[in-house]
């Protein structure tokens, strides 16, 4: 262990798996959500165990994490399906992959300058009601302008 070497990944068999449970635990997604995924396309089928549990590997994991952040910036389950199905045909589809993720990119800059632009109206909308609710209290005060 302390030769500096780096340890070996252990092989797909044999490296630590995840139940559904564990894996719902760590995404948030609950366990519908997971069988869905994986029979829609967007996660390759399961490894089992001899009693038909699914186990996720590492892999899965950092992959649903990134459909995750796909669906999170507002992908739709069409374009991940469509992205998820390139990404298994191989590196052959490294540049669709790539020119996906740009378009989808761009359409998400676009939305956030859109909802800057709306939160600055709304910033504006509500300083203004805050300034009439402080005008309305001064002029409430009875004998505010006389000294105490």
């Amino acid at each position: 262990m302390s030769s500096g070497q780096p340890l070996n990944p252990l092989p797909r068999d044999r490296e630590p798996t995840l139940t559904i449970a564990q894996v719902a635990e760590r995404t948030g997604l609950s366990h519908d959500t997971l069988r869905y995924y994986e029979k829609a396309g967007l996660i390759e089928r399961v490894g089992r165990t001899t009693g038909n549990q699914r186990r996720y590997q590492a892999a899965d994991l950092a992959w649903l994490e990134f459909l995750l952040r796909l669906r999170g910036t507002g992908m739709s389950i069409a374009d991940m399906q469509r992205f998820a199905a390139l990404r298994a045909a191989g590196d052959v589809t490294v540049a669709d992959r790539l020119a996906m993720l740009r378009g989808h990119r761009a359409e998400l800059a676009d939305r956030i300058r859109a909802l800057r632009r709306n939160a600055s109206a709304l910033d504006h909308k509500i300083n203004h009601y805050e300034r009439l609710l402080l005008d309305e209290v001064e002029h409430e005060r009875p004998g505010s302008d006389e000294p105490t």
